[in-house]
């Protein structure tokens, strides 16, 4: 590890900041943060409507080209530094206004998310009954358009023929979507009208913060030993639900639904930036979240091998996750004796309504329901650890005195309980607009400006030269060619491709039937608006602030790497980065004569002079 005979061993560690215990429990949080909800009811649903198997293509094709390569840049980005999202633009200090972007997306999002986890909560404890609640229509809250697969009327499928039944169907409401709806969530009939608090989503709200809160009390070292069971256990959840679901009538149907290439639509537009998208959101990009957690490493951590482990992970889980689902829902249709396509859904109306639904088909379905949800709530608790280890770590690092760092529970406490109070807006009536608000506008083109403006510092201001060579000073050799020309040109006019498709595509946000008011609108757009203009206001102010006649020598000024970028520890301040005197030349520079060719009677005032303790020392000594 570089240590010389006779020097004290170098530690690698960062005692002041914490590292993690070990490598498994990075790559393991970044797992859990990578693989989240939309793994399950996003990605099954955009595969099969764009193309089946054919949509694998370009969803793989962006993986290589964008998603590895910008997973591999912000965790060499925050590894390099051991700072969180704020503390690496020392780089270039004028774009620390990016940094500062992270942080409101990350808070936006870690207000909604928990949100979704305390509804998943919610499902988790009233699956723990004999009978699921939302099995049959003759509870006080259904209506008469109610119509359950399981109620008598249904009950006999042979005594139906087809076209009774889509009639029937028309305005048929199923018992789960009922028990949503007009249950769970109380629904307003509109975005403005708040209406009451729910108090048991309050209720399950408040557990998942504390839960949050409890597995951050000390960092990353207590949820680095979580994450051996959040990161995992999905896994053997999936598994369970997957065996069970290839093993029902119908299972078969479902899959090929999910699978069946259409080679066609493969030249459409749409389906490439689908594909893009999905791959740039579902890994996590720009959020702060990798740069963080990559933080934490040692600074010789392989983590190259790491981001395409973790990237190939993530994309793994999805298109596993999509056998889970389809598997269900196929059954489901052929129980119904409809199109698979009637009963595919996603969001949160596959999470909470279709597939609960496809559940109590199910022999002991509470069984199924408890472990589906189950799993719903670890997959949100990865990413959600760390949303808030990325807002607490800026925090810390940026104050950076040792009180602080001293009291970083209390930081984390202060975090969980602000999330808390703006998520109580969430559980109202109307909460449900609001938070699909959140999903749409406060982290979608934002992210995609964010990610595109840190490439073009990193690569074109900083240098993509220096970029290199730091890089190598960290791992041991340079990233490869393909990753250089990925950073340097095609990653970043894939995001382009992103923003413009984003752009292009644009609908204004429904729920169902309602429309949004166009206030409503407006909010969406100011919180995305919000985390990007953090960057021309901080650059603006740091130009002001720089030193500089013209503005021409301002901007350079603003743009140069500060004097203390780079390795956080001193042992690993080598080359360009070592000190100007090493502690190990300091001793000799006491005696030797700076300049010989002084006056005497210059060196003897330079000469060393007898102490009271009998010691000599130099006048010059701290030169």
């Amino acid at each position: 590890n570089g240590a010389v005979p006779g020097e004290r061993g170098k530690q690698d560690k960062s005692v002041k900041r914490g590292n993690w215990g070990n490598q498994i429990e990075f790559v393991l949080t970044s797992v859990g943060y990578a693989v989240g909800l939309g793994n399950v009811w996003r990605f099954p649903y955009l595969c099969y409507r764009n193309g089946g198997g054919a949509f694998m293509f370009p969803y793989f094709i962006m993986l290589v080209f964008c998603g590895i390569p910008l997973f591999f840049m912000e965790l060499s980005f925050g590894q390099f530094a051991s700072q969180g999202c704020l503390g690496v633009w020392r780089v270039s200090p004028m774009f620390k206004g990016v940094g500062y972007g992270m942080m409101v997306v990350s808070t936006y999002i870690g207000i909604y998310y928990n949100v979704v986890i305390c509804i998943a909560f919610y499902y988790f404890f009233v699956s723990m009954t004999r009978v699921l609640p939302w099995t049959y229509c003759s509870n006080p809250w259904n209506t008469p358009d109610c119509m359950g697969v399981l109620d008598g009327n249904l009950s006999s499928r042979t005594a139906l023929n087809l076209t009774h039944f889509l009639n029937a169907t028309q305005k048929r409401t199923s018992p789960s979507e009922e028990y949503w709806r007009r249950y769970v969530l109380d629904l307003s009939d509109d975005i403005g009208n708040l209406g009451k608090v729910r108090l048991p989503l309050l209720g399950c709200l408040g557990v998942s913060w504390v839960v949050v809160f409890l597995c951050l009390i000390k960092g990353v070292k207590s949820s680095g030993k979580v994450v051996y069971f959040t990161a995992t256990f999905p896994y053997v959840v999936l598994t369970i639900l997957f065996v069970r679901g290839i093993t029902l009538e119908g299972a078969l149907t479902g899959i090929m639904y999910y699978l069946t290439p259409q080679w066609d639509k493969i030249l459409n537009a749409k389906v490439w930036g689908d594909a893009a998208s999905q791959i740039f959101y579902s890994l996590g990009c720009a959020w702060g979240g990798l740069i963080t957690m990559a933080s934490y490493n040692k600074f010789h951590n392989n983590c190259y091998r790491d981001s395409i482990i973790i990237s190939i992970t993530n994309c793994a889980t999805s298109v596993y996750a999509g056998f889970v689902i389809f598997s269900i829902l196929g059954f489901m249709a052929n129980h119904l004796g409809v199109d698979v396509s009637k009963v595919a859904d996603h969001g949160p109306g596959l999470a909470f309504v279709a597939y609960p639904e496809a559940l109590t088909l199910l022999p002991i379905s509470p069984l199924w329901s408890i472990l589906f949800f189950f799993m719903l709530i670890l997959l949100g608790l990865g990413t959600q650890f760390c949303l808030l280890e990325t807002l607490v770590t800026a925090i810390v690092d940026e104050v950076g005195n040792e009180w602080i760092i001293r009291r970083k529970t209390f930081v984390t406490l202060g975090v969980a309980v602000a999330g808390f109070l703006l998520g109580v807006p969430l559980t109202t009536q109307a909460g449900i607009y609001w938070l699909l608000l959140m999903d749409n506008y406060a982290a979608s083109f934002s992210l995609v400006v964010i990610s595109c403006i840190m490439c073009v510092a990193i690569m074109y201001i900083y240098g993509h030269r220096n970029y290199f060579k730091d890089i190598e000073m960290m791992l041991g050799f340079p990233p490869p060619l393909f990753f250089q020309i990925c950073w340097r040109f095609i990653s970043p006019a894939i995001i382009f491709f992103i923003l413009v498709f984003t752009v292009i595509q644009y609908r204004p946000i429904s729920y169902n039937d309602y429309i949004y008011p166009s206030w409503a609108i407006s909010i969406g757009f100011l919180m995305a608006l919000s985390s990007v203009i953090c960057i021309p206001i901080y650059a603006t102010y740091k130009v002001c602030r720089s030193e500089g006649d013209t503005l021409l020598e301002r901007l350079k000024n603003a743009t140069k790497a500060s004097k203390d970028w780079g390795p956080v520890l001193a042992e690993h301040r080598s080359g360009r980065y070592a000190p100007a005197f090493s502690p190990s030349t300091e001793s000799h520079l006491e005696v030797q004569a700076l300049q010989p060719e002084k006056g005497r009677s210059e060196v003897e005032a330079a000469s060393p002079v007898q102490g009271s303790n009998g010691s000599a020392h130099s006048q010059d000594s701290r030169l």
